[in-house]
């Protein structure tokens, strides 16, 4: 019996009333104030050792922690004893900003899916940079998402990327640039060939720069996105963000389509999927990729690695399935063809 499934995420789910931002507090608080001798009974459960090169660097296995769940690094010594292989925070912006109105955070049980519409809350680039400073090394690589502040103008969006970038890169292994959320007006419209190529060309230095992109993309508007990345020297692509479509929901869970934000979990699971086969076979391998989207197993993680992810990152499926799942996709996950071990 999963201890996880069985006892613990029961107890979470009932959190403030069922809310779903309440549990994902409380549970970053545990994960901050766990003490060393625990972090290390979690290792030895759950750390697993396969290594993987990519964009430069080692990674001690292929399954990482996606951007969202630790925007300011509260709890960044927890995840590796998880059995993380590496860690994504942020999405972080150059400006402190609350984010968008609560409730914002929205569980569909039947569907092992979420709503989010976030909004990029975090404590700014200054207080996250303060926080790795103080941390030092994690002993995992390490990636920091950026986005644009939501007062900053699109037109003035280059520069509120590069002062984050100007604080946070000399902590990170990778820097992902997140032009994909939908839940910050106007940001996915910098997804577009001039944007997206100023921003790279201000970015350009010895840090690995990834590029996120959303699923809702079409294939043509994906192509060209990729040949800027390629031409400016993007050391890879992060596929997908959110959706803002709601296909595959379960009929329990119809009633909070309504709800705005971006959709995550396993109605993504196949999107996900497609995007990293088209973006692999567009680029011919030449830009790695980190898959994420509806990992639920470590199969939905090996399909991926076969359609061309290097790696993976869990977000939904951690909160559905725990550390387990963790442990199963570092252990579990492999390629069935040979180009997706690069």
């Amino acid at each position: 019996m999963n201890l996880f499934r069985s006892a613990v995420r029961p107890v979470l789910f009932r959190l403030g009333g069922g809310d779903a931002e309440s549990a994902h507090e409380w549970t970053l608080d545990r994960l901050a104030s766990m003490p060393p001798a625990a972090r290390e009974v979690m290792r030895r459960r759950y750390a697993f050792s396969a290594p993987v090169d990519a964009f430069g660097i080692r990674f001690p296995n292929r399954v990482g922690l996606a951007a969202g769940m630790d925007k300011n690094g509260l709890a960044l010594p927890a995840w590796p004893a998880l059995g993380f292989g590496f860690v994504e925070v942020g999405t972080v912006t150059a400006k402190p900003q609350p984010g968008n109105d609560k409730p914002r955070l929205f569980r569909l049980r039947e569907s092992e899916a979420i709503i989010n519409r976030m909004g990029f809350n975090n404590a700014g680039a200054a207080a996250l940079a303060a926080r790795l400073e103080e941390l030092g090394p994690i002993g995992v690589p390490l990636g920091i998402s950026l986005g644009k502040s939501k007062v900053t103008p699109l037109d003035e969006a280059v520069e509120d990327y590069l002062e984050s970038y100007r604080l946070l890169h000399p902590y990170a292994d990778y820097i992902a640039i997140n032009v994909s959320s939908p839940n910050t007006p106007g940001l996915r419209s910098l997804q577009d060939r001039d944007f997206l190529t100023t921003l790279l060309k201000a970015l350009n230095g010895d840090v690995p720069v990834l590029v996120k992109i959303a699923p809702d993309l079409t294939e043509p508007a994906i192509a060209e996105l990729l040949e800027v990345c390629l031409e400016h020297g993007a050391a890879g692509l992060i596929a997908t963000n959110t959706t803002l479509a709601r296909d595959g929901l379960a009929p329990g869970d119809q009633h909070l389509a309504v709800e705005a934000g971006g959709l995550s979990g396993k109605p993504l699971t196949e999107r996900a999927r497609a995007v990293v086969r088209f973006v692999h076979g567009e680029t011919g391998g030449r830009l790695p990729i980190i898959g994420v989207g509806g990992v639920m197993s470590a199969d939905d993680a090996s399909r991926l690695l076969d359609a061309g992810a290097t790696l993976v990152q869990l977000y939904s499926g951690f909160i559905y399935k725990g550390p387990d799942l963790v442990r199963a996709v570092a252990q579990g996950a492999r390629p069935a063809r040979t180009h997706a071990a690069r």
